[in-house]
């Protein structure tokens, strides 16, 4: 994404209160199955979460598949969606998706990457689907790896990836900017939060 430099290891970042990740959690109806894909780490803490509203819950992983760098490489555009189609569970019309987390892998996405990645989630997506994200705003660098991000309780977000040595310029993508990158999902909620990132919910248009 951009050029990395070295830094002190980054002390282990307290909980982050994110009360849209919060709002998601409780508007989940317990008179009905809902489907979530998590485009990080498999998460005990978040399948348990999750696992409480019947709610059944797909993995993407798109750091250990290197699906990042899938995305980012030069290509051409169908090229890139047949990828993003990929790196995402086999689509279900019978199933479709309710919630995505993306925590905060769109800031090491390019643009294109995004889009691509973004259509490929909506086709399998019901209408009016939601995504969470969080987005490096207040701050010109970031890690130069992705977090790895829990839920405590209470909508309490931590970031248990090791620290990283390592900072790379984070893009700051903007609502706007978001607004026309996003796949046809358009903002809903948006929130700065204290550590500077802005939290984000997207909902696909009907």
């Amino acid at each position: 994404m951009g050029r990395a430099t070295a830094r002190a290891p980054m002390e282990k970042p307290s909980a982050l209160k994110a009360p849209l990740f919060r709002l998601l959690i409780d508007e989940l109806e317990e008179s009905r199955r809902h489907v979530a894909l998590d485009l990080g780490a498999v998460s005990t803490p978040m399948l348990s979460l999750l696992g409480g509203f019947h709610c059944c819950v797909l993995i993407a992983d798109l750091v250990r598949n290197d699906g990042l760098a899938k995305l980012n490489a030069d290509q051409e555009p169908a090229e890139r969606l047949a990828v993003a189609n990929s790196l995402l569970p086999p689509h279900r019309p019978d199933d479709p998706l309710d919630l995505v987390y993306c925590w905060d892998l769109v800031n090491y996405l390019k643009p294109l990457a995004i889009s691509a990645l973004m259509m490929a989630i909506r086709s399998r997506a019901r209408a009016n689907g939601r995504v969470h994200a969080l987005i490096f705003y207040s701050e010109r660098t970031m890690p130069d790896r992705p977090g790895r991000w829990l839920p405590t309780e209470d909508g309490v977000l931590a970031d248990q990836a090791v620290p990283s040595a390592t900072s790379i310029q984070a893009p700051r993508y903007s609502p706007e900017t978001l607004g026309r990158i996003m796949g046809g999902a358009g903002i809903e909620h948006a929130r700065l939060l204290a550590n500077g990132m802005q939290e984000f919910v997207f909902r696909f248009n009907g």
